[in-house]
This record gives structure tokens, C-alpha cells and sequence, in this order.
């Protein structure tokens, strides 16, 4: 078992993932600055250097040049993410919530997974996505959450 809190709150159990490393936030950060093909690039390069860090992954499927390339970012980052929750001792079940920064790049990588398959048609894995993003936090994205 990793060591991220499962917490068992009289319910179902909630995971938080582990930090990603302070370098690897600033220079996603860093490149999220950037406009154009150039924030492309950089956030390419911080996802190749900490394949890892799903932020990277997710944020690289946001600025892809296209539904198939974000697409395939976000599921990257959604698998890689499965795989870190299961560490973090996740059982298939129970909250993963927006409101814990670490848990953001995952949440954010099934959003856009939600929504490139919606773009290419997959609208069964539109709605899985979107059921899963309900059980893993019934609340939502809070408003103003990037």
C-alpha cells in the first residue's frame, strides 16, 4: 500500500493521491505560461520528463492539436492514474475529490477523456466517464477550478 491516506469517514473510503514532485509543478506552471504552439511543446517536454505527473499528461491532452492526440493524452494520464490510485490504496471504489490538488490531474484527464471520446463519438465512453466523475466525487468540480 502507498503512502497516501485512505480515509474512512463513517462511508465510503476517500483517496488522495500522492504530491507530484515541486520541480514538475513549477515546470508544468512554467509552461502553461506559454501561448501557442510554444505551451505545447513545453508541456510535451514536462510530461516526458515526469511521465508520471498525470497534470502533465492531462494538461498536454488540453492543448493537443487535435481529438485524437488529446484523445490519447488523457487516456494515458486516466491509466497511469488508475494505477497510482490502486497504490495509494484505492479499491475500486470510493471518493477521489477535486478539493485535494493531488487528485486533480487524474480527475482532469477523465474529464477530457469524458470529452474527446464525446468529439469522436464514443458516446457510451462519454457516459462511463461521466458516471465514473459522479462516484468519485458527487460534488463535482468546485466552481472556478481549472
Amino acid at each position: 500500500m502507498g503512502d497516501s491516506p485512505v480515509h474512512l469517514s463513517g462511508g465510503l473510503p476517500e483517496t488522495v493521491l500522492p504530491d507530484p514532485p515541486v520541480e514538475a509543478r513549477a515546470a508544468l506552471e512554467a509552461a502553461l505560461a506559454l501561448d501557442g504552439p510554444d505551451r505545447r511543446v513545453a508541456v510535451s517536454a514536462v510530461a516526458g520528463r515526469w511521465p508520471r505527473f498525470l497534470a502533465a499528461w492531462a494538461a498536454l491532452g488540453d492543448c493537443a492539436r487535435d481529438d485524437v492526440e488529446a484523445y490519447a493524452c488523457h487516456r494515458v494520464a486516466y491509466h497511469r492514474g488508475l494505477d497510482q490510485l490502486r497504490q495509494a490504496g484505492w479499491r475500486g471504489s470510493g471518493y477521489v475529490r477535486w478539493s485535494h490538488p493531488q487528485n486533480r490531474g487524474f480527475l482532469q484527464a477523465l474529464d477530457g477523456l469524458r470529452s474527446t471520446a464525446g468529439r469522436l463519438g464514443e458516446i457510451d465512453e462519454e457516459a462511463r466517464c461521466a458516471e465514473f466523475l459522479r462516484q468519485l466525487d458527487p460534488e463535482g468540480r468546485p466552481e472556478g477550478l481549472t
